[in-house]
């Protein structure tokens, strides 16, 4: 599906418009994100989603609008999954609540940068090689199966990041935060802050997010701004989000079980879709109603207090 210059240009000025308003208006001074703010954020960032699934099913059709809401389906599942993480780096750094939207803020638009290179450079590929669709398939099934079987708790090692290795080799650090600022003057000496080294890390645990995510919606279509699209909207909900959910990570238990079920499903689809192609509609059915099977299961099993 070819698109205009014009509409990758028109759609990155709106979303950048609207980070900058967020940034500008809504929080322009650090404080803490509580539940009711969040969830109203949260909502604001889907219904926008769903707005812009409406548009593309009506100037695109109905095949375009599935493929863009399986694919933010998709990523915005994966993205409550990786809200375990930085809930863990939040809690190593010990970052105030108060500078927690503006980490997030910062990662994420870097991870849009990000994101936006490995689609691009994903769709070149495919177009050249498309047996690469197979390479990514096994990939999927793999990390489907990994997930699957991966012991639950988590642990983080920011020391062992190379990034920020590299980082500290050429710019000096300083121990702690001073208050919201990356960088600050010491004795006409500038430090990069303990901030500055969490927003590196944030965008690196992204990088590796990226590469699980990315490869599954290649599964679900081919069409660079559709997968760009659902991606950027699915991870811009994202902060709000793990302000509403930080507390409720246990409502989310068996959410991991289901992700694995659907890489590998995804991953599968790719493999033998010449074999047994799959619709985007029953694709999309089965996706949806395992994560809502995984979410429920996890919301009873939360009610009933049952622990490890």
């Amino acid at each position: 599906m070819h698109h205009s210059i014009y509409l990758w240009i028109g759609f990155n000025a709106f979303i950048l418009a609207l980070l900058a308003l967020d940034l500008i208006v809504f929080n322009r001074r650090p404080h803490e994100i509580g539940i009711k703010e969040s969830l109203v954020w949260s909502a604001v960032w889907i219904a926008l989603a769903l707005c812009f699934n409406a548009l593309v099913y009506r100037w695109y059709g109905r095949e375009a609008g599935l493929q863009f809401l399986a694919g933010y389906l998709i990523e915005k599942s994966l993205s409550i999954d990786n809200l375990f993480v930085f809930l863990l780096l939040f809690t190593y750094f010990k970052v105030p609540a108060k500078y927690q939207h503006k980490v997030l803020y910062w990662g994420i638009l870097g991870a849009l940068i990000m994101r936006g290179s490995m689609i691009g450079l994903g769709a070149v590929l495919i177009r050249k090689f498309h047996w690469i669709l197979l390479i990514f398939g096994a990939f999927l099934v793999v990390t489907g199966l990994r997930m699957a079987f991966q012991k639950e708790e988590r642990e983080i090692h920011p020391e062992r990041n190379f990034v920020v290795r590299f980082f500290k080799r050429l710019f000096p650090v300083t121990p702690g935060f001073h208050e919201e600022k990356f960088f600050v003057c010491i004795d006409r000496k500038y430090y990069a802050t303990l901030l500055f080294i969490v927003v590196i890390v944030v965008e690196t645990t992204d990088l590796l997010f990226a590469v699980d995510s990315i490869p599954a919606i290649f599964a679900v279509t081919q069409d660079a701004f559709i997968i760009y699209t659902s991606n950027v909207f699915a991870i811009l909900g994202l902060r709000s989000l793990y302000f509403a959910l930080a507390g409720m990570m246990d409502m989310f238990y068996y959410l991991r079980h289901g992700l694995s079920i659907v890489l590998t499903f995804v991953g599968l689809k790719m493999l033998f879709a010449d074999i047994l192609p799959i619709s985007i509609s029953l694709a999309l059915e089965i996706v949806g109603c395992v994560l809502l099977v995984a979410v429920v299961a996890s919301i009873i099993r939360a009610r009933l207090g049952i622990k490890e």
